[in-house]
């Protein structure tokens, strides 16, 4: 049972057949999953969501096992190098790039020049500073902020439907997890224990 709860914490993508869960873990396991329902016959159609976003991607199921795993594999290649590119420092002219500094005008009170030209840094490192702090202290709320719309948008594909889908919703946006576990009870099984997953995983990232 601990291994199950493990698992299912690790998945990273899940992939349904109406409210049968098929499978959940890495996209390419998910996907080949995917693949043997389609190629089995079967006519509900199957959709893999991603836990990060709550939305549903669509790999390219054709072909042998081998094909979809090539075309994930440059897929996710393409999406690495478009990170790297913009993340790269860009070089507006010849010369050596000053590590991606750019200069722009900001605008402050007396005070706070005076404070920012008593740093020992000077005041651009203590500006930069300052932001990149600010940054850090925000990166759990923007986590929790994102994790929480994943769970919404997952819950509102799946269970758009179901009975009791608006209560639940307006609990979960409440922050009201008995209501919510209430409400969710008689959704199908697999539908239930995947939102509800979602839904603590948004609650965990909120409460750190």
């Amino acid at each position: 049972m601990r291994q199950e709860k493990s698992s299912r914490e690790e998945a990273g993508y899940m992939a349904f057949a109406g409210p049968r869960c098929l499978a959940l873990g890495g996209l390419e396991a998910v996907a080949l999953k995917a693949k043997a329902w389609v190629d089995g016959g079967e006519t509900v159609p199957v959709v893999i969501y991603e836990d990060a976003t709550g939305l549903p991607v669509h790999p390219d199921l054709r072909g042998t096992h081998e094909d979809v795993l090539r075309r994930l594999e440059a897929r996710r290649a393409r999406a690495a190098a478009a990170s790297e590119d913009a993340e790269a420092p860009k070089r507006n002219g010849p010369g050596r790039p000053k590590l991606g500094v750019v200069s722009r005008e900001v605008s402050l009170l007396p005070r706070h020049w005076e404070w920012l030209n008593a740093q020992p840094s000077g005041a651009s490192a203590a500006l930069r500073r300052l932001v990149e702090d600010a940054m850090r202290s925000g990166q759990g709320h923007e986590r929790a902020r994102k994790s929480h719309e994943a769970a919404g948008r997952f819950m509102h594909a799946v269970a758009g439907d179901l009975p009791g889908f608006e209560e639940a919703s307006r609990a979960f946006y409440a922050r009201n997890p008995e209501r919510f576990e209430q409400l969710t009870q008689p959704w199908p099984r697999d539908i239930r224990e995947h939102v509800r997953r979602l839904v603590a995983i948004a609650a965990r990232d909120e409460a750190k």
